[in-house]
């Protein structure tokens, strides 16, 4: 099984032009020959599927890769949905190097991620 470790890296914004190494996310994934989600063994190993958030300016949180009560995918902090943060179509993303992610952060907005590494 490949379980690499992700890094998505925050892409180019309104905001941030040149996109930021300094902001993104560092999570652990089970993942296919394909480089997609592979949610069955997702399923058997949930608790090692973690997410690190690093934001330039405030404290790293860590929590896991979570299936929401309306099944849909989501990094989530602490017990309840009210810190989640959805990720739209998950299981349909390719995990390689130079791929993109779309993220909902805690302000609500969604914000594209760039894969910068799977190791």
């Amino acid at each position: 099984m490949n379980f690499p470790k992700i890094r998505l890296e925050l892409a180019r914004t309104a905001e941030f032009p040149e996109g930021s190494r300094k902001r993104g996310y560092e999570l652990m994934a089970p993942l296919d020959a394909d480089g997609r989600l592979d949610v069955e063994e997702w399923k058997k190993h949930r608790k090692k599927c973690t997410v690190r958030r690093f934001w330039e300016g405030e404290d790293d949180e860590s929590g896991y890769l979570v299936r929401t009560r309306h099944h849909t995918w989501a990094f989530s902090y602490s017990p309840g949905e009210e810190d989640d943060e959805p990720l739209f179509h998950l299981e349909s993303h390719v995990f390689k190097e130079g791929e993109y992610v779309s993220i909902t952060e805690h302000d609500g907005v969604i914000r594209p991620f760039k894969v910068v590494s799977v190791r």
